[in-house]
C-alpha cells in the first residue's frame, strides 16, 4: 500500500507541475493548508480520493490517470462487472473500487467502498470540498457527519456536504460496502 501511496502522490506532483500549478493555487482548490496539500505529495501521507477528485474536476484531467497511471479510453460508455472495478487498496481503513475508471471526463467518480470492522474504535475524520452520496450494499455502518451519528443498513443512503469533517465504522464486527459517488 505504502509504495501505491508514493506512485499517487509521484503522479500528482508530476500532474501540478506539467500544469504549472503553483502549490497555493493547489491546496486553494482543495480548501487545505500548503502544508497540508505538500504532505500529499510527498507520498508520506494518504491523499483522500476526494482531494485527487477536486484537483481532477478544477484541473481538467481524469482521476484514472492518478490512480493508475493510465488515461481512460471509453467516451459511450464503460461497463464494469461485479468486483471487476479498478481496485484502490490505498488506505488502510478503506478499499475502494472505481467503477467508472474507463470513461473519459466523467463529472462524478463512483465508488464501491469496503469498510472493514477494527478492533480501535477511533474514527478517522476526512472533509473536502463537494457533495458525496453513499448507498449501503451490506453490512452496517456508523456514520458521522459534523456532531451528528448516524446507523446506515442496507437501502439506507446518505447525501451530504463533504466539507464536513465525517468519517465511519463498520459495526457489528463485519465489513460494510457502500456505494459511493463523490461530486
Amino acid at each position: 500500500m505504502d509504495e501505491q501511496i508514493k506512485q499517487i502522490a509521484d503522479r500528482l506532483c508530476g500532474m501540478r507541475e506539467v500544469l504549472e500549478i503553483s502549490p497555493d493555487a493547489a491546496a486553494a482548490t482543495c480548501a487545505i493548508t500548503k502544508e497540508q496539500y505538500l504532505n500529499f505529495e510527498s507520498g508520506e501521507v494518504d491523499i483522500p480520493v476526494s482531494i485527487l477528485h477536486r484537483m481532477s474536476q478544477k484541473y481538467n484531467f481524469d482521476i484514472t490517470a492518478l490512480l493508475t497511471g493510465e488515461e481512460p479510453h471509453m467516451h459511450s460508455y464503460t461497463l464494469t462487472r461485479k468486483d471487476k472495478g479498478i481496485g484502490v487498496d490505498r488506505r488502510k481503513d478503506y478499499k475502494y473500487q472505481a467503477l467508472a475508471g474507463n470513461f473519459q471526463n466523467r463529472k462524478a467518480d463512483p465508488f464501491v467502498v469496503v469498510v472493514d470492522p477494527k478492533v480501535d474504535t477511533t474514527v478517522s475524520f476526512n472533509s473536502h470540498p463537494g457533495q458525496e452520496f453513499n448507498f449501503m450494499i451490506e453490512g452496517k455502518l456508523k456514520i458521522f457527519i459534523g456532531s451528528k451519528e448516524m446507523i446506515l443498513e442496507p437501502g439506507d443512503s446518505i447525501y451530504f456536504d463533504s466539507g464536513l469533517p465525517h468519517g465511519m465504522l463498520a459495526l457489528e464486527n463485519e465489513s460494510a460496502k457502500f456505494l459511493a459517488i463523490i461530486l
